[in-house]
């Protein structure tokens, strides 16, 4: 447990002095206050109104934004180490393995969390201050769609370092996953499943696996409870889940797919050829 924590210390510590994680923090500060300067906090949109809003929007951008911050910067971790002849250092220290693998998993996850919650509490900050009215249940409930999101992408990351012998395969491996999910989130390929008669269930289900498109209608579910947005789609999530059952499902099924991926790549680095 101890080499755990000191392997997450040591790696928040290399982060805070990387130069992504600099303008991974400024994008997501600057987003708010952008946000917020544009006045997104006096607009109405389906009768949202005030900081409920600018959480929406924010929500809604962090979608595109951090899978793939989170992606490229992870699949760096292990691939990146490698390369660099860590590992054969790495045998002669006292800690074991798994401290190693998931210190470095803690630590990561901390790293690309921090930004986007803080990020948001600030926006709760300025509401308090300029007497708006705090939706505290989509603040809570938008702070565990990222961490749930985070940990998914994470857990995909790990696996994908694990797997990859170079730094620029495993770059290129998750970019190809991100534009892959994309393709499906967009309906690009699932088009081609209805054309082929495939039974709506199917094509829901196909779509609901791919973590951006779970994200992306759990985030729309606060603002569009009966998921109008999504057509006739919605009444076979909500016949399925119902409201209560699907938010619920949007943040379980993220963070199991990505412990699930982590699991798997700690067993491929575990068995592998660490040098």
């Amino acid at each position: 447990m101890a080499g755990l924590w000191l392997t997450a210390k040591l790696d928040i510590s290399e982060s805070l002095r990387a130069k992504w994680f600099f303008f991974y923090a400024l994008i997501f500060g600057g987003l708010v206050v952008g946000l917020l300067v544009f006045g997104v906090t006096e607009s109405r949109i389906m009768g949202i109104t005030g900081l409920s809003r600018l959480l929406v929007t924010f929500i809604q951008i962090t979608m595109a934004i951090l899978p793939i911050f989170v992606l490229l910067s992870t699949v760096r971790s292990l691939a990146g180490d490698r390369e660099a002849g860590v590992f054969e250092y790495l045998l002669a220290l006292p800690v074991t393995l798994g401290g190693w693998y998931w210190g470095k998993f803690l630590g990561r996850f901390i790293v690309v969390f921090l930004p986007v919650f803080i990020a948001m509490f600030g926006s709760v900050l300025y509401g308090l201050v300029a007497g708006l009215d705090i939706p505290w249940f989509h603040f809570i409930y938008y702070t565990l769609l990222v961490i749930s999101v985070s940990a998914c992408f994470l857990g995909i990351g790990f696996m994908t370092s694990s797997l990859a012998r170079s730094t620029d395969v495993s770059q290129a491996v998750a970019f190809l996953t991100w534009l892959l999910m994309l393709l499906f989130l967009d309906l690009i390929l699932l088009g081609s499943i209805i054309k082929a008669h495939a039974p709506p269930e199917t094509v829901i289900a196909i779509a609901l696996a791919n973590p951006l498109q779970t994200f992306r209608t759990a985030s729309m579910m606060l603002f569009d409870p009966e998921l109008i947005l999504l057509g006739p789609s919605a009444y076979v999530i909500l016949d399925t889940f119902g409201h209560a059952g699907y938010m619920a499902w949007s943040v379980l099924y993220p963070i199991v797919l990505g412990g699930l991926s982590a699991s798997v790549g700690f067993w491929v680095f575990r068995r592998g050829d660490l040098p």
